[in-house]
């Protein structure tokens, strides 16, 4: 097995991009131009290897609303008080120095048929290749009683920043006996593994403040969820009695919540929250469904070979939005296809070599203080998706001294992953 570390982890996440290829640009003296859309661990990442592999025989701009990035990935440490905000917040001036025009502005929509981004500005980027990593909106009405107003009440906080610090700041005024109550998302989601993670990071807080009464009940739509055996264990182990999971069995189904009261309703029971954490269901990027580049699912497909979207063959589609078979909605994921997207794009528009795709994938979770946990594998097209190769997954019962490895293993790669998209 592979350790990662920030100097290989470019090679073992994108090993298809591992060497600089260049062609004189097809398209007679103008440069052919790239469009990115949105500047997460996906879309910078295009922009930055396109700009690099192309040795600047391609036009690339970034269009990114915000100014800073901050990482949904590892703010579950932050809520377990082992990181600040600040660590996970990153600006796009190397992207810049890349090579990459970074437009802030929102992109409002795509012409297809012009191959034009309009902007919130009103002004429009044509392009000859347009991709779009616009991660996940949130389906705010699938839990009733829900909304965007509620979050400000009872936070997601599945996007990073705001939501991330107002989750915290209520879970740090909890008093001893308080309940806490996380309503899970259904299938497909951001980081399958991230509300058990950020469950056990409630615990950690809760035991570190010294809390004897407080409890953590999870209400879950789904039967099962990723890493579940190993989660448990580390809960009874470190967290007696403290963290509950509940099946739609026990819970017999989500009837709504209620932000003013903070109630959290089942057919089981109604829970009063000092903290709601509500999770909703969630779908593509609100521009890739305007552009017609989903599916019925609210996700993009793409072709496995090249993360092109099966819609139109002018756009990629990587990250959280994309339809990406066996591979999980995780950042290391979105890493992993931005590479194979920009080698795809590179050869397209500079008539250069491209190589059979690979990916990979790992997702790390703390339970507690050097105790992490991991599952990932390696993936490539077959069936007509792109398909797990060979995965591992940590193991009940494992020694102490692994775990704690696998959480510097976690910190190795966040800091490979940073200077991999931003530079």
């Amino acid at each position: 097995m592979t350790v990662l570390t920030r100097r290989n982890f470019t090679a073992v996440a994108g090993a298809s991009l591992a060497t600089s290829l260049f062609a004189p640009a097809a398209f007679g003296q103008a440069k052919p131009r790239l469009v990115v859309i949105g500047g997460g661990p996906g879309g910078a990442t295009v922009a930055r290897y396109v700009a690099k592999d192309s040795n600047g025989a391609v036009d690339v701009t970034l269009i990114e609303p915000q100014k800073t990035f901050t990482t949904c990935f590892f703010s579950n440490i932050y809520v377990g008080g082992f990181r600040d905000l600040k660590s996970l917040t990153h600006t796009y001036d190397n992207v810049a120095k890349a090579g990459v025009k970074v437009v802030h502005a929102a992109a409002t929509a795509i012409d297809r048929d012009k191959k034009t981004v309009t902007l919130s500005d009103g002004g429009t980027v044509p392009y000859d290749r347009l991709v779009i990593a616009p991660g996940i909106d949130l389906k705010y009405d699938s839990v009733p009683g829900y909304s965007e107003a509620a979050a400000e009440i009872m936070p997601h906080a599945w996007k990073a920043g705001p939501q991330t610090e107002l989750l915290v700041k209520k879970l740090n005024a909890l008093n001893d006996g308080d309940l806490i109550v996380m309503v899970a998302p259904p299938n497909p989601y951001r980081c399958p593994p991230g509300p058990y993670e950020r469950a056990s990071m409630f615990a950690h807080v809760l035991k570190t403040k010294g809390h004897k009464k407080s409890k953590i009940i999870i209400v879950d739509p789904k039967p099962a969820f990723s890493k579940q055996a190993v989660f448990m264990e580390g809960w009874e182990k470190h967290y007696p009695g403290v963290i509950e999971w509940q099946d739609p069995k026990v819970h017999g189904g989500i009837k709504g919540v209620d932000p003013k009261t903070g109630e959290v309703k089942t057919d089981l029971a109604d829970y009063k929250a000092a903290l709601a954490n509500v999770i909703p269901a969630q779908s593509a990027g609100k521009i890739a469904i305007d552009a017609g580049l989903t599916d019925k699912s609210g996700f993009c497909p793409i072709h496995p070979e090249s993360m092109k979207s099966t819609v139109d063959a002018n756009i990629f589609v990587v990250g959280d939005a994309s339809i990406a078979g066996d591979m999980p909605k995780s950042a290391f994921s979105a890493n992993s296809q931005a590479k194979v997207a920009a080698m795809t794009v590179r050869a397209e528009l500079t008539q250069s070599r491209a190589f059979p795709a690979r990916y990979s994938n790992t997702c790390w979770s703390l339970i507690a203080p050097d105790d992490d946990i991991k599952v990932g594998a390696s993936y490539e097209p077959g069936d007509g998706k792109i398909k797990a190769g060979a995965g591992f997954v940590s193991q009940k019962g494992e020694p102490a001294d692994l775990r704690k490895a696998n959480y510097k293993e976690s910190v190795d790669w966040y800091n490979g992953i940073i200077a991999d998209t931003f530079g």
